[in-house]
């Protein structure tokens, strides 16, 4: 009798588990794959399980990491932003723009305190996302049409700016926090922590957080609710470039010069951290936790293939297989959370 109660109980379970499992794959996947990367690299190279190399990778993602805080907001809400790693090189070109260079730069710049710059630099980025969103939500442009064109606007105000010059000096505050460290650990890396935690609590615990969720999991539901959706898009938008401004500020310190294209190879980083932690493309569903965890997958990824000295040009084809994986199983959960709701 107890084995005839007991068999349709495990049954259940059985059935329970795999719906759950399907449901979390996209979670899942991201940190599945972290663990086999960290163990395959270890076993491969003694210098990569060291306390030293997990600083470096630390370091090596935190540009990154903030630049990524603003676009899981943006693509919580099922939009996308290709102007970021544009946005990151302008203002950090702006904030050297604004500080005085050494004679040899041949810069004709316009030199102020370095809080000024600081301000002004922010400004500048704050004033492009709201560009990118009043072009989505008041003339109704497309966010990927919208944020390309302002790709290229920004672009082109770093080449006015620097006209292919190089410029080294930023505000000390911004060399601190880029380039300095305390008892040991990178500042950049403090900040970038901060700022995902930052993210974090405000769209965990927060009403605007809340609101991302509702206007990337169902518009339509969100608008008829009384939500004002094209003020939630805008805000994501201006956060967006906010945090790009931020990351290229210090990541100019960080490198040490501010030049054209300097960050261009952010923005698919920045939007694979996102993607490969398993945020949904089609909004709704994610958050800062899974784009930390894309951002160890590609930071391993990277540092880890270093170490084993693989060709540059084949670690480039293996970081697009791994992005491909990620938009594949992306896809795939999609389909089965809307079959689950039919």
């Amino acid at each position: 009798m107890a084995s005839s109660e007991t068999v349709p109980a495990t049954g259940a379970r059985t059935r329970g588990l795999a719906p759950f499992l399907r449901s979390q794959m996209r979670n899942i996947a991201p940190f599945l794959t972290l663990i086999f990367l960290s163990a395959f690299f270890a076993l491969a190279s003694p210098s990569f399980a060291t306390l030293d190399n997990l600083g470096n990778i630390l370091t090596q993602v935190s540009v990154t990491g903030i630049i990524a805080v603003g676009l899981t907001f943006v693509i919580l809400c099922a939009e996308i932003d290709l102007s970021i790693a544009s946005i990151a090189n302008v203002t950090g070109i702006a904030v050297a723009y604004f500080t005085l260079q050494e004679s040899y730069v041949n810069i004709a710049n316009i030199p102020l305190p370095g809080a000024v710059a600081i301000i002004l630099s922010i400004l500048l980025c704050a004033l492009l996302g709201l560009v990118n969103a009043l072009g989505l939500t008041v003339i109704g442009i497309p966010s990927f049409i919208m944020t390309l064109a302002m790709m290229q606007i920004a672009a082109g105000i770093s080449a006015l700016l620097v006209r292919g010059q190089i410029a080294y000096k930023v505000p000390s505050l911004i060399t601190t926090l880029g380039s300095g460290s305390i008892g040991g650990i990178p500042w950049i890396v403090i900040v970038a922590a901060i700022m995902l935690l930052g993210g974090h609590l405000v769209l965990t615990y927060t009403r605007f957080g809340r609101y991302v969720y509702m206007v990337g999991g169902n518009r339509e539901a969100a608008e008829y609710s009384g939500l004002n959706v094209k003020l939630i898009l805008g805000a994501v938008m201006v956060i967006s470039a906010v945090c790009s401004g931020i990351g290229g500020m210090l990541g100019v310190a960080h490198f040490g010069s501010a030049q054209q294209n300097e960050f261009d190879t952010y923005l698919l980083d920045s939007i694979a951290a996102v993607v490969v932690g398993g945020t949904s493309l089609f909004g709704g569903r994610g958050g800062i936790g899974n784009t930390i965890v894309g951002l160890f997958v590609l930071g391993v990824l990277n540092n880890g293939l270093d170490h084993v000295n693989i060709d540059s040009f084949l670690k480039i084809l293996i970081r697009g297989l791994i992005l491909l994986a990620a938009l594949v199983i992306n896809v795939y959960a999609q389909r089965l959370r809307e079959k689950a709701a039919e």
